[in-house]
């Protein structure tokens, strides 16, 4: 069967965007080349989208919060947007409240156009050739991103990347899941691999301190719902080893509303766990209505954030002759 891309959209620059359909395992994706992202995700015999996004592409440069993108070269925060690497200073994009560096910066892998590479019934590979200096970053980093479907609902992300020059990489998927299609996540059921967390203070930055989470609102060793004291919900890195392993599982997610559960399988460090706290979008998703506070959840395996400022958090950085490669498997079921 021969696969083909459809124009999905085009940028504010007039550079196409293609979308692909992939099936497989008892999935169904539509995966766009811009941002690399996730555009839809359905299971069959389940109606509802399992992740947010819209119909369309014209409202996602002015209304995603990166919904199923590919956040990089650096995913999550950099504090000041500075880091020091070999004895140089670099000074990054500040675009989170123009004070700090998110998500690769304003121009980041997530709103760029990547490249289709390769095409399959169940696979796609897109590259995206970043120069040096862009957004900051030294060296010229060429990066690429495969969504698979394998057997038994596992929908399959390999992030690689490569440079010529020392630099910081580090990658993630930022879908925000939905297991039921309510208008919000937070009684979904939540199980978290991870004996410690990360605190932030007010502007989501990490205090450098590494605090258990036995017996506070971080602890997920048994399933309970995402529900928060604090109204906002969850935005934090939990702690699952401090390099990065071999892919084993570290969280579990159901709805006892559908039944849908999502195992997530990675050999990441770290995993952001967001309760979508900070979703307004004014304008229809998937499911014709707007998206509100908590309308979806993330789980992004990656390094923890701001690693580049604090010598004992795993490291992000990327050397000539080395090969990144960020393995995370999100395996769907239903009961």
């Amino acid at each position: 069967m021969k696969v083909t891309k459809e124009l999905f959209g085009r940028t504010s620059q007039g550079t196409d965007v293609h979308r692909v359909k992939l099936t497989g395992g008892g999935l169904t994706a539509h995966v766009m080349s811009w941002g690399a992202a996730l555009q839809d995700l359905r299971m069959d015999g389940f109606q509802a989208p399992l992740v947010l996004g819209f119909a369309e592409f014209d409202p996602y440069p002015a209304h995603s919060p990166y919904f199923g993108a590919t956040p990089g070269r650096y995913a999550n925060r950099i504090a000041g947007g500075r880091f020091e690497l070999d004895g140089a200073t670099y000074q990054l994009d500040r675009n989170e409240k123009g004070k700090h560096h998110l998500h690769g910066g304003s121009d980041g892998f997530a709103s760029q156009v990547w490249q289709i590479a390769d095409l399959g019934t169940d696979f796609v590979r897109f590259e995206l050739d970043d120069p040096d200096g862009h957004m900051g970053y030294p060296g010229r980093c060429r990066a690429a991103c495969t969504y698979r479907l394998k057997p038994d609902g596992v929908l399959s992300l390999v992030h690689e990347a490569e440079t010529d020059k020392p630099t910081l990489c580090n990658m993630a998927h930022h879908s925000y899941f939905n297991l039921d299609g309510d208008e919000d996540i937070l009684y979904h059921d939540i199980f978290v691999a991870a004996d410690h967390y990360l605190p932030v203070d007010a502007e989501l930055i990490p205090t450098g301190e590494v605090r258990p989470v036995r017996g506070t609102d971080f602890e997920f060793s048994e399933m309970r719902p995402m529900v928060a004291q604090s109204p906002m919900g969850y935005d934090h890195n939990f702690c699952l080893s401090d390099r990065r392993v071999e892919k084993r599982p570290v969280a579990l997610v159901r709805s006892p509303r559908s039944g849908v559960t999502m195992n997530v399988w990675t050999g990441e460090p770290g995993l952001q766990f967001y309760t979508g706290g900070s979703i307004a979008v004014p304008v229809p998703g998937l499911m014709g209505q707007p998206y509100g506070a908590h309308a979806g959840f993330c789980l992004e395996s990656q390094v923890w954030p701001d690693s580049p400022n604090h010598s004992h958090f795993p490291s992000a950085v990327l050397r000539p002759g080395e090969k990144l490669v960020q393995e995370t498997d999100y395996v769907f079921s239903r009961t």
